[in-house]
């Protein structure tokens, strides 16, 4: 049954990925006046996209070619072992520092292939998101570390488990801090404003896009629904750690469908929220971003400290 579970959830995260980019899409248009797309739209291109043969650089070597799959395959391994839906995992756990691990396996594949396609906009994008990197993954752990100092625990089910069921014994006032920490470190792991701008191709200004620009066909087809996907697995863990209500604690049909509404629900609200606070933010210069990701780390350290103090 537990098996069942993760490949339901890791099913649900990516039929949900697209729609999830097509929310923000969606939300920002109104917002801004446009018509926009409609919310299926990521899923029309992304059915496009596969239907055609990739290119490859002359000088491309198994760097470009396999991170599109890497990249995939780490965001589906989360998916299917974060406690999204309910807080049962295909190994039996979920610990934090695998699951960041994952996560960064993803961004470096990617910005190998940035620089193995020997381009100038390649190797940019490749060293401006490993600089982002090594700022935001401490500050993933040390969010969720807040709350794992708590619990005693660093696997994620545990602590979802333990917000869901005495959420006294779990968040504290400070608690407010790593959750402002996390947000910050979503927004930059995703490339979003204002660390960086989805919907714009400005070379000078572009992170994520700088490192795709060589792909094409079904390896972009990859590329996008993994950072569509990693976009969900970072808003629905947001979701589930700081506010737990909803996730199945019991593995029967009627919690495993409350947790999968309430999970959609807050995954969708927070990607509707996302888009609107885009609309009234603007990108910030790239040398401006340390001392953003700077103050995420210290809002997140800060965070571990009053928890230590308060438990």
């Amino acid at each position: 049954m537990t098996v069942l579970v993760a490949l339901g959830q890791a099913v649900l995260l990516t039929v949900l990925a697209p729609h999830v980019l097509g929310i923000t899409r969606a939300v920002r248009a109104r917002l801004e006046g446009r018509a926009g797309h409609r919310l299926g739209q990521p899923w029309r291109d992304l059915r496009k996209l596969l239907r055609r043969s990739p290119t490859s650089p002359t000088d491309a070597s198994l760097f470009f070619v396999a991170a599109p799959p890497v990249l995939m395959a780490t965001s589906l391994l989360v998916a299917a072992a974060a406690p999204f839906v309910a807080t049962t995992s295909l190994a039996g756990e979920a610990d934090l520092i695998v699951v960041v691990g994952l996560l960064l396996l993803g961004t470096v594949a990617l910005a190998l292939a940035g620089l193995d396609t020997g381009t100038a906009f390649g190797g940019m994008g490749a060293s401006r998101e490993m600089t982002i990197a090594a700022l935001v993954e401490p500050t993933l752990l040390l969010s969720v570390f807040a709350l794992s100092v708590r619990v005693g625990s660093t696997d994620l089910a545990t602590i979802v488990t333990a917000g869901a069921t005495d959420p006294a014994s779990v968040f504290t006032p400070a608690s407010a801090l790593a959750a402002a920490a996390l947000a910050i470190a979503t927004l930059a792991e995703c490339g979003r404003v204002p660390v960086d701008n989805p919907s714009t191709h400005l070379e000078l200004t572009m992170v994520h896009e700088a490192m795709v620009l060589e792909y094409s066909g079904r390896d972009l087809a990859l590329v996008e629904w993994a950072s569509a996907l990693r976009l969900t697995i970072l808003l629905g863990l947001l979701a589930n750690l700081f506010a737990p209500w909803g996730v199945a604690t019991q593995l029967t049909p009627a919690a495993l469908a409350i947790g999968t509404a309430a999970f959609v629900a807050k995954v969708g609200g927070l990607a509707a929220i996302l888009a609107a606070g885009e609309v009234f933010a603007a990108k910030l210069r790239l040398f401006r971003v340390p001392e953003l990701l700077a103050g995420s780390f210290a809002l997140a350290l800060l965070a571990v400290l009053a928890a230590a103090v308060l438990g």
